[in-house]
């Protein structure tokens, strides 16, 4: 225990303040917004003075469009660079538009390499250029050549401030080396790169196995020899599956001739996976790109064309029940029960299909496996199908007080919902294996295939047994 006359614990932090750590909440941005159009600068400075480069930028995208200038034409001169990074695209290109390129290149200049082509890849050329143009030769450079790399590869991802020593050095000459040179050091780092005469790779030495050991031991005799170089021009998605994969901190990024090009980090890497979840989910919705900050008709002519899509396998959908026009006609209850098979599948179809896009995109669903894996959720999909039925055939039996409804939805229910099955892990398989993205396609097919089993098995079966 400890002593009575123990120095006093602060006090816990309340609800508010822990919600104020944070980030940025409802409260502050009102009474941000009020200090900016009433002109209180003071006030707002007061405001902003604690927040985090993160949470100035949430405060910067919830402000209403006036506002947001204000605030803006009042930090630019002082404003954190790391503010830019945080951004969404949309609102930072707007805020680039209020600062002057000369502005926007000195900000650049204090950020990491992979940072700053972060704020800049997505500018209309000619902003680049200008931009460019106020850069520093060397910085210029190293962005220039970034921008040549694919959009979503590790060359686009990676930063150039790396630490580097000989395999000849010992544990004394990288540490002296590395406090001798600190200004020019990434500001971050957690790993020294052991390279070769050619700056090939040839192992990682971790700061902690530099920090315990001797001043006259090996370099070389402390590194890490099985470590995981990436190329340049892999995909963003791979890098992150590979940092995922092996507990990475930190992965060396080689060019075509395996010399050290760069270094990706893991807070690198957890920005390509929000990223990455968040076009899947965008995908799964229909939606192109998330589109919370684009304008109205922006936003309206980015959703129609699924919107269209949609329409034509809905009309599809129609045309099938067309078929059945007569015996709808003659048996009114299967119109009212007919949207509760296919809305059943519809569901029971997009929970596989979540499962399968996810597996597909972790790498965990292959060729090796996918037989396996397609005849499990058929299996699942046919016993909900029997499950659901046993709740449903009832339900209709007593409903209309006809049996062979019941009967007949009841039999329905268990055809769609194993077709949902198949459907919903076969169609990314094909999709994937045709290039064409399952996260984008997947959902109009499955939409499309299980509404029509869904009519067809129902309204089929109703034609043969009820009349």
């Amino acid at each position: 225990m400890a002593p009575e006359n123990s120095q006093e614990r602060a006090p816990l932090a309340t609800d508010t303040e822990m919600e104020r750590l944070y980030g940025v909440d409802d409260d502050l941005v009102r009474s941000c917004e009020a200090a900016l159009l009433g002109g209180r600068y003071d006030e707002v400075d007061r405001l902003t003075e604690p927040l985090h480069a993160s949470d100035i930028a949430d405060l910067v995208e919830e402000l209403h469009r006036e506002a947001r200038a204000r605030l803006i034409g009042h930090l630019r001169k002082g404003l954190d660079p790391e503010t830019l990074f945080h951004l969404d695209d949309v609102v930072l290109e707007s805020v680039l538009k209020a600062m002057e390129p000369a502005e926007v290149a000195a900000a650049i200049t204090e950020l990491d390499t992979d940072d700053a082509v972060d704020v800049i890849e997505d500018l209309p050329e000619e902003d680049q250029r200008q931009i460019l143009a106020n850069l520093p030769p060397s910085d210029r450079a190293f962005l220039e050549e970034a921008l040549t790399f694919p959009e979503d590869s590790a060359g686009r991802l990676m930063q150039r401030e790396i630490v580097t020593v000989p395999e000849s050095w010992t544990v004394g000459d990288a540490i002296d080396y590395m406090r001798s040179r600190a200004s020019d050091l990434p500001r971050d780092f957690y790993d020294v790169f052991v390279v070769d005469h050619d700056r090939k790779p040839v192992g990682v030495a971790p700061l902690s196995r530099l920090i315990r050991n001797q001043r006259d031991v090996k370099v070389a005799d402390i590194m890490r020899s099985d470590f995981h170089p990436i190329p340049l021009a892999m995909d963003q998605e791979e890098v992150a599956l590979m940092f995922r994969q092996y507990g990475l901190v930190s992965a060396a990024v080689v060019d075509a001739d395996y010399r050290l090009a760069g270094v990706i980090t893991a807070d690198d890497v957890v920005h390509v996976v929000d990223e990455e979840a968040e076009e899947d989910l965008m995908r799964l919705g229909g939606v192109k790109e998330d589109d919370f900050y684009e304008a109205v008709l922006v936003t309206t002519r980015a959703r129609f064309p699924w919107l269209l899509v949609n329409l034509l396998t809905v009309i599809i959908a129609s045309i099938v029940i067309g078929f059945f026009e007569q015996t709808i006609q003659q048996i009114v209850a299967l119109a009212i029960l007919m949207p509760i098979v296919a809305s059943m599948g519809g569901n029971a179809g997009t929970q596989t299909l979540t499962v399968a896009v996810r597996a597909l995109a972790m790498k965990e669903l292959t060729t090796t496996n996918a037989k396996r894996v397609v005849g499990k959720e058929v299996i699942v999909g046919g016993i909900n199908g029997l499950l659901f039925a046993a709740v449903m055939g009832p339900i209709a039996w007593l409903w209309f007080g006809d049996v062979v409804i019941g009967g007949v939805i009841a039999a329905a229910m268990i055809i769609n919902l194993a077709a949902a099955g198949f459907v919903g892990i076969a169609t990314p398989i094909v999709l994937d294996r045709l290039d064409i993205d399952p996260a984008v396609a997947s959902t109009v097919v499955l939409t499309a295939i299980t509404d029509v089993v869904g009519f067809v098995a129902f309204l089929g079966l109703a034609a043969l047994v009820l009349l």
